[in-house]
């Protein structure tokens, strides 16, 4: 159908064939016709048998993004409506959708797209060419599917901000799409109000995919003393205090974050019982056990430590030693949380690490309960990128 054909090498393409979303540039043995990075292209095994439709960007090593295996599919305006609509009657399904992930990137089959639901806002995120230029389609796409059921959206921001786009050979931007509006934006979720900053906030403004990891500690909070390391702007602290914690103390590096984490617990009236201060984690664990402090739980939620394979043992260290120092601050029979959001530390290397931690703590650790990311970013199997998020609940017993 399109101008331009990409033909695979023979035996590659493994992982496009069992359901993945990529084709890499070291995976293709040619590409005829004519086209332009961002252009819709056809995708041919070696033997010329058709695989999809997708994008091309020969600047990528993702060079190019599946769109439909659908030989019969037309990349127009109703073809977008229709992924569109699959993505939010997914999540009208799944989750709470007061605020949540409504797309998703490749898990959405929108690939290189993410958009984010803070009550009646939009946050944008496009970070491959070709989606880029669909990107106002889709969300006027979206605004129809939601004002359908009701939901009328007040405004969109653009936060594509990201490094990865240079490397797609794009700008990075952020800014209004439509007309200004106040991007401080109040939200509900687990019981517990936030100011989200979609403007200056990390990524698209607040990490909603621990949703149910926050919830999911409330049960064990009341009445305890609870620590919550790479607090960001609160979250997991908040949730503590909401279920009645008897002490919250919140820690992050960022005084931007701090600052937000304060403003987050005046709004829930929680300043009495649930403070911050802004430290490195790192430092300040040492410090803690060293003068004597203890926890009945301890939250360890720090950002991804490695981006790349490259960097994955040097991220294996912080996350063995945040882990032991937690363990250590944790009272025999208190309970730790701790996770991880970095793709490349896979769920394996992730508990192997955790086991390292506890051997060198010499504690014991008896798992209440395992944990993804919340629904509303789903885990699309074969497209391994679309599952980064491992969360962990144990008991810490002292070896006895």
């Amino acid at each position: 159908m399109y101008s331009g054909t990409v033909t695979l090498k023979k035996g590659e393409g493994r992982t496009l064939k069992v359901g993945g979303m990529w084709v890499y540039d070291n995976e293709i043995a040619g590409i005829t016709g004519s086209f332009q990075n961002g252009d819709m292209v056809n995708i041919v095994d070696f033997d010329g048998y058709f695989l999809g439709y997708g994008f091309i960007n020969t600047r990528s090593k993702i060079t190019v993004r599946l769109m439909s295996r659908d030989r019969g599919a037309v990349i127009d305006d109703a073809f977008l409506e229709m992924r569109v609509r699959n993505a939010w009657e997914y999540r009208r399904q799944t989750v709470d959708t007061t605020s949540c992930r409504l797309v998703f990137g490749e898990a959405d089959f929108l690939p290189g797209l993410v958009i984010d639901k803070f009550s009646d806002c939009l946050v944008v995120e496009s970070l491959a060419l070709g989606i880029d230029r669909l990107k106002l389609t889709v969300i006027d796409a979206l605004k129809k599917v939601l004002a359908e059921d009701g939901i009328q959206i007040r405004g969109v921001y653009e936060r594509s901000d990201a490094k990865v786009r240079l490397q797609e050979g794009m700008e990075r931007y952020k800014g209004f799409i439509g007309d200004p509006f106040d991007t401080k934006v109040e939200i509900l979720e687990n019981g517990v109000r936030y100011l989200v900053d979609i403007q200056d906030g990390q990524k698209t403004g607040f990490f909603l995919d621990q949703k149910y990891n926050r919830a999911a500690i409330q049960k064990l909070c009341p009445g305890k003393r609870v620590l919550d390391c790479f607090t960001h702007t609160g979250s997991f602290a908040l949730n503590a205090g909401i279920a009645g914690a008897a002490e919250v103390l919140g820690v992050d590096a960022s005084e931007l974050g701090i600052a937000q984490a304060r403003e987050n617990a005046a709004l829930n009236r929680l300043e009495d019982r649930v403070s911050f201060c802004c430290a490195d984690v790192f430092e300040l664990l040492p410090k803690l056990e060293q003068d004597g402090e203890t926890y009945d739980v301890v939250i360890l939620d720090p950002p991804a430590f490695t981006k790349s394979r490259s960097t994955v043992k040097n991220a294996v260290k912080g996350y063995r030693e945040i882990n032991l120092r937690g363990m250590k601050l944790v009272k025999n029979g208190g309970f730790l949380a701790t996770c991880s959001c970095s793709h490349f530390m896979d769920p394996e290397l992730f508990a192997k690490t955790i086991r390292e931690a506890a051997r060198s703590a010499h504690r014991r650790l008896r798992q209440v309960e395992f944990r993804t990311q919340a629904p509303d970013h789903p885990i699309l199997w074969a497209a391994d990128e679309s599952y980064y998020l491992k969360f962990y609940i144990f008991q810490v017993l002292e070896e006895r």
